[in-house]
C-alpha cells in the first residue's frame, strides 16, 4: 500500500504527536508498505532515526507572513523557497514560530477556511508539490485542524483521506474568543470531506464524536504504540538500598501537572518522615513556562525538600531511556483528559509502574495492561496515597511492573498498531466510491 502521511512539526519541540506519526510511518516501511511522511508548517524532531521528508509544506514562515503581510500571498515560488527551507525554518522555530493558541486564532481560522482565505497560495503549493510525487493509495491527515486539506486532496487525487485525532482540542480549547466557536464550526462543516477519523484511544473516540459531532461509524480506533527497540527484554530491576524515586516525564506546563505531583510528593515525604526519596523530573520547558517550574520548586523548598528534587530538561531517546529506568514509579497526573498518554507506555515498556488520576485515556491504558494505580483527579492527598502503597510494598510494586511491561508488549508496540492502521485503511479502500460519492460507512475499528 502507498501511503501520503502529512505530519505536523512542533517548532523544534519533541512531540507526542509527532512521535507517534514517525514510529508508525518507520514501522509501516518496515512491513513493505511504500509510506511517505511529509511535515508541515516545521520539521519534526523525534528522538528516532526520522523517517519525514527533507521538504516541509505550509512553512512556518510562509504561513506567518501571509497571514499579516498581503505582498507575500502574491510572491512567485522561487522565492518562498528560501523561506520555506527546513533550515531556515529550524533557525528561527523556537523563536518566531509559535504554538500558543493565544496567539494563533486568527491563522488558526485561516487554516481551517482553506483554499479561500489569505492562506490559498500554500494550499495550491501543497497539491502541486503532490503532483510531482507517486500517487498515493490513501492520504492521511494528522489531527482535524488541518481538516481543510481533505476536499482539495480528495478531488485533486481522486483518492481517500484519513483524518487522525490526537488531542488538538487542548489547542482548540486553548483560542481566545471568539476563534474556538469559529474553529469548531468550520471543523464540524467539514466532517464529510474525511473519509475514515482515526482515534489514538477509546476515550478519544467517545469524545471526539461529541466534540467534533462525527457519527459514531466515521470513527476508528488505532491505539498508540511505541518502538521498543533498546527497551529491556525484562522489567527493569533497582537496588533496594537506592532512594526511592518517584519521576515525571512530560511537558513542564501546568496542564500536565506537575505541581499537584509537586504537592503529592509534600505530603508523601512528611507522612514516610526521614527516608531516601527523591522527585525526577524531565521534559521540555517553554519560556513561558519558566514561572511556573519556578513554582514548582518554590513549593518543594518551602517544604524543605529542595534538595530531593531534579530536573533533567530535555533528554534524547538514550537519555529517555536511562532516566526512566532510575524510577521505581512515574506519575503525570495530568488537569485534562489527555487522549494519548504515551509518557505511560514507555515508561511501562521499562516495568516502571504509574499512578495516574483516573481520566482520559489513562483509565483503559492502566485497566488494559494492570501496569499503575488509578486515583481521583486532580487531588494530590489521592496522588499522595497511590504513591505510598508502591512506596510501602516493594512485592506490588514488582507485580505491577511486570504486568506493565507484559502488557504495553501485547497491546502498544508499534507493530499492534501499525497492523491496526493498516487493517482500517484497507477496510476504507474497500469502500472507496471516489470523489463524487459522499464517503461510506464503515465497522468502527478497536482492539
Amino acid at each position: 500500500m502507498r501511503v501520503l502521511s502529512i505530519t505536523a512539526g512542533a517548532a523544534g519541540m519533541y512531540c507526542g504527536s509527532c512521535a507517534r506519526d514517525n514510529a508508525l510511518a518507520r514501522e509501516l516501511l518496515s512491513l513493505g508498505h511504500d509510506c511517505m511522511l511529509v511535515p508541515v508548517y516545521t520539521p519534526t524532531r523525534t528522538d528516532e532515526p526520522n523517517a519525514s521528508r527533507p521538504h516541509v509544506l505550509f512553512g512556518g514562515i510562509s504561513v506567518y507572513l501571509q497571514q499579516y503581510v498581503p505582498l507575500f500571498r502574491r510572491t512567485p515560488r522561487f522565492l518562498d523557497r528560501l523561506w520555506d527551507s527546513p533550515w531556515v525554518i529550524d533557525r528561527v522555530a523556537g523563536r518566531a514560530v509559535s504554538n500558543d493558541p493565544q496567539l494563533l486564532g486568527d491563522l488558526t481560522i485561516s487554516m481551517l477556511e482553506g483554499e479561500e482565505s489569505v492562506l490559498g497560495k500554500e494550499f495550491e503549493k501543497l497539491v502541486d508539490w503532490i503532483r510531482h510525487q507517486p500517487t498515493p493509495d490513501i492520504i492521511n491527515l494528522p489531527n482535524s485542524l488541518l481538516i481543510a486539506l481533505a476536499k482539495p486532496l480528495r478531488e485533486s487525487f481522486d483518492r481517500p483521506v484519513c483524518c487522525t485525532l490526537q488531542g488538538e482540542e487542548l489547542f482548540i480549547d486553548g483560542l481566545l474568543p471568539p476563534y474556538r466557536e469559529q474553529a469548531l464550526n468550520l471543523i464540524r462543516r467539514q466532517i464529510s470531506a474525511v473519509d475514515r477519523f482515526v482515534a489514538v484511544s477509546e476515550y478519544c473516540r467517545r469524545f471526539m464524536m461529541e466534540y467534533l459531532q462525527i457519527p459514531e461509524e466515521r470513527i476508528g480506533v488505532v491505539p498508540l504504540g511505541i518502538n521498543l527497540t533498546g527497551y529491556p527484554d525484562s522489567p527493569a530491576s533497582r537496588n533496594d538500598n537506592a532512594a526511592f524515586r518517584i519521576g515525571y516525564f512530560a511537558r513542564v506546563a501546568p496542564e500536565k501537572g506537575l505541581h499537584v505531583l509537586a504537592d503529592a510528593y509534600v505530603r508523601l515525604r512528611q507522612r514516610i518522615g526521614d527516608v531516601s526519596i527523591r522527585l525526577e523530573a524531565a521534559g521540555y520547558t517553554a519560556p513561558a513556562h519558566s514561572g511556573y517550574m519556578n513554582q514548582i520548586r518554590n513549593t518543594l523548598a518551602e517544604a524543605g525538600y529542595a534538595d530531593e528534587f531534579s530536573y533533567r530538561g530535555v533528554v534524547d531517546r538514550e537519555g529517555k531511556l536511562a532516566f526512566l529506568q532510575e524510577l521505581d514509579v512515574l506519575s503525570v497526573p495530568a488537569t485534562y483528559d489527555e487522549p494519548k498518554g504515551m509518557f505511560l507506555l514507555e515508561a511501562m515498556a521499562n516495568g516502571i509502574p504509574v499512578v495516574q488520576p483516573r481520566r482520559g485515556a489513562f483509565t483503559e491504558i492502566i485497566e488494559k495492561t494492570g501496569g499503575g494505580l488509578l486515583v481521583d483527579a486532580d487531588d494530590a492527598e489521592s496522588l499522595a496515597e497511590g504513591l505510598w502503597q508502591l512506596w510501602k510494598d516493594r512485592g506490588q510494586r514488582d507485580a505491577i511492573g511486570r504486568r506493565a511491561f507484559e502488557g504495553v508488549h501485547q497491546h502498544y508496540s508499534v507493530r499492534h498498531s501499525a497492523s491496526q492502521l493498516i487493517e482500517l485503511y484497507d477496510e476504507v479502500l474497500n469502500n472507496w466510491s471516489g470523489t463524487d460519492a459522499r464517503p461510506r460507512a464503515g465497522a468502527t475499528l478497536s482492539e
